[in-house]
């Protein structure tokens, strides 16, 4: 059987494909129109349709939408509450309206498709498909404890369960308007920064701060003992003054950023504590936009009860849609298969991108060994462009869409946020073979494929890997398999030439622009950004020769 899944209504629109129970693609929409995000995550913006990841999951899989058995659309409009309890009335009846005729919209976008075949899946329930379902196996067994937590769904921002036997309880359901997604997102836009898109950066401002404001947060933040909790009123201008955007980051924000952070893995540890009481399960699967925070993944992960914790790759809402169809092929009676990987989204056949080259006019070589020829580009401190195989679904640049360098020269950490136009008090991911992680990080789980939990950097080796430590000594770990060939080599190769197996690793993209996805994006980005090398596919094309200096 074949399910669509479309997230579209807050932010994030993106769509997904299970086919037979097994995922198939999957692609956010910014991939594709080049807008960050793909929309602005405003009430009138809910009519937005992924139209082109629709349409290109179809047609990687060769199906027109008539075939299709069923959509997910991952808003149910009929759980929204009673406009007087409300948290936005002056929008919610249009974004409810939307939501209601999503049907008649997907099937206006996707001539074919019979509008019938349209189901509303509420948005934590797709959430919590996308974590529990698409969990690998661990342990013998596929069942999980499940937390999905965010901003809101329709009345809803975070629900706590389990999946046994491939279906889902739900034990606790936090109804707005206390949420701790929107108290974070509240802070992000008080810190100067975009709501709904750059809480990241104050996760990464608080290891710069002291959270000297944690008693007073702690009364206005709290646990109900229930499997809930209790947000707010909070006046963050009672501990810091609003910064306006681009502004001076001051030591207030920084401590109030901190204080934020440590209460939000307090309560969630909480949270995690009480459903592992309530379901006796050893491992948990999360999702929402909150599970993105890596370091509170990582205390969960090491203070927390559960002995496995696996935290869905695409987490925020571009998430629901794989978890949407996921529901919906498990309750048409798939057995569903777990994810096996991220890389969900667009590739290019070697014919393809050379083909790409020669329409750009550019002197490109093909080495004997990409990985190789990127390797000494590297050990050169060289920056490389690296673009190979299917594009990563959800945030994270895993190896297939990423900006790398030299983790050795401390500079190089400056150098990548003037590149991509970063705030100097963010760090860089290190990339590293799974099979050596271990020597290198302690205290976070290890596989880490998916950049998700920080990780200690053991003393020895902060010196020798400077640029990608944080200052609080950690660093957001992406361990690679072997099996992930060209990768793997790649690690060893520098190895051999720096005796270091760690590459740093970030998004191929700049500032305001969505992660590179195409052959034209990445030539676009090597174009215009003061990049050595770009390794697309097997093809290497040189800097120096586009200045006509090789």
């Amino acid at each position: 059987m074949r399910f669509l899944g479309v997230n579209a209504v807050f932010h994030d629109p993106a769509a997904a494909l299970v086919v037979d129970g097994s995922i198939v693609a999957a692609a956010e929409e910014e991939r594709f129109n080049r807008r960050k995000h793909g929309k602005r995550p405003v009430p009138f913006s809910a009519w937005e349709l992924p139209e082109q990841s629709m349409r290109w999951c179809l047609e990687t899989a060769g199906l027109a939408p008539e075939d299709l058995d069923g959509v997910a659309y991952s808003y149910d409009p009929s759980l929204v509450r009673p406009e007087g309890e409300r948290l936005d009335p002056a929008w919610e009846d249009l974004r409810t309206l939307y939501a209601r005729r999503a049907p008649v919209f997907l099937a206006t976008a996707l001539p074919g498709l019979d509008s019938a075949r349209v189901h509303h899946v509420p948005h934590h329930v797709a959430h919590a498909a996308s974590a529990g379902l698409a969990a690998p196996p661990a342990g013998g067994g596929r069942d999980r404890a499940v937390l999905t937590a965010d901003g809101r769904g329709e009345d809803t921002a975070h629900l706590l369960g389990a999946y046994r036997g491939g279906e889902l309880e739900i034990l606790a359901r936090q109804s707005l308007p206390h949420s701790l997604g929107l108290v974070y997102e509240d802070l992000t836009d008080h810190l100067g920064f975009q709501r709904s898109s750059d809480e990241y950066k104050v996760m990464a401002l608080a290891s710069s701060g002291t959270p000297r404001f944690i008693g007073a947060l702690r009364e206005m933040i709290a646990p109900t003992g229930d499997g809930g909790v209790r947000v707010g009123p909070v006046d963050f201008a009672a501990f810091a003054k609003r910064r306006a955007p681009g502004g001076e980051v001051t030591a207030d924000h920084a401590d109030l950023a901190a204080g934020m952070q440590r209460r939000l893995e307090e309560v969630l540890l909480e949270l995690a504590s009480w459903l592992h009481r309530e379901t006796g399960l050893p491992r948990l699967a999360m999702a929402g936009g909150v599970a993105l925070n890596c370091v509170a993944n990582t205390r969960i992960a090491a203070e927390g009860p559960f002995e496995d914790v696996w935290v869905q790759p695409a987490a925020g809402d571009a998430g629901t849609a794989l978890g949407g169809a996921l529901h919906l092929a498990r309750q048409a009676g798939e057995d569903v298969a777990p994810m096996t990987g991220a890389d969900l989204g667009r590739g290019w056949s070697e014919a393809e991108l050379a083909g790409a080259l020669e329409a750009a006019g550019l002197d490109y070589e093909r080495p004997d060994d990409i990985a190789d020829t990127v390797a000494a580009a590297l050990a050169r401190d060289e920056l490389v462009a690296w673009f190979q195989g299917r594009s990563e679904y959800g945030p994270r640049a895993l190896g297939r869409r990423s900006l790398l360098a030299n983790p050795t020269d401390p500079a190089n950490l400056d150098r990548i946020n003037a590149v991509k136009g970063r705030e100097s008090f963010r760090p860089v991911a290190p990339m590293v073979p799974a099979e050596r992680a271990g020597e290198i990080f302690a205290r976070g789980p290890l596989p880490s494929p998916y950049m998700l939990f920080v990780h200690d950097v053991a003393e020895h080796w902060r010196d020798r890997i400077p640029a990608v430590v944080h200052t609080d000594g950690t660093a957001r770990v992406q361990t690679v398999e072997p099996g992930d060939e060209v990768l793997h080599r790649l690690l060893h190769r520098f190895e051999a030439r720096t005796g270091v197996p760690v590459v740093i690793n970030t998004s191929l993209n700049t500032a305001g622009r969505p992660m590179v996805d195409s052959p034209r994006d990445a030539l676009e980005c090597f174009g215009s950004s003061p990049v050595d090398l770009l390794a697309i596919g097997p093809f290497a094309v040189r800097r120096s020769r586009l200045n006509g200096k090789g």
